[in-house]
């Protein structure tokens, strides 16, 4: 599966206000490993937004490192691993959090022995 993207512009409408967690978020799969989308859609102030969850396995990557007109925040909640952004490689635990501005590459991957989940946030104004 290729990586998540942003739905396109009207006809759709904005986002409702709403709660959502794993039993409710879509669920999918990127490379044979969970993949949780909580949101995907635009916003009253955005053209457009995708926030969800990925759940590493040890030693594994979603994709090489890529770019994309999103700006993109990661945040690690689980495992240990890399994070590369803008030509630099951070080792990150629990309670890392990237912010990758559009169009520069960036890419996470499981150095740890356990797996790895990481929440992500993309968007477009």
């Amino acid at each position: 599966m290729s990586e998540p993207v942003l739905q396109p512009m009207p006809p759709f409408m904005p986002l409702n206000n709403v709660v959502t967690d794993t039993t409710t978020a879509a669920a999918l799969e990127e490379n044979g490993m969970p993949l949780k989308i909580y949101f995907n859609g635009p916003t009253g102030q955005l053209k457009g937004m995708i926030a969800g969850s990925l759940l590493l396995d040890p030693g594994a990557s979603p994709h090489p490192p890529h770019q994309h007109p999103e700006e993109e925040f990661m945040l690690v909640t689980q495992g240990n691993g890399e994070i590369f952004v803008d030509g630099k490689t951070y080792q990150v635990g629990p309670g890392a959090m990237m912010y990758c501005a559009g169009n520069h590459f960036h890419g996470i991957t499981n150095t740890g022995t356990d797996k790895m989940l990481f929440y992500f946030w993309k968007w477009q104004a």
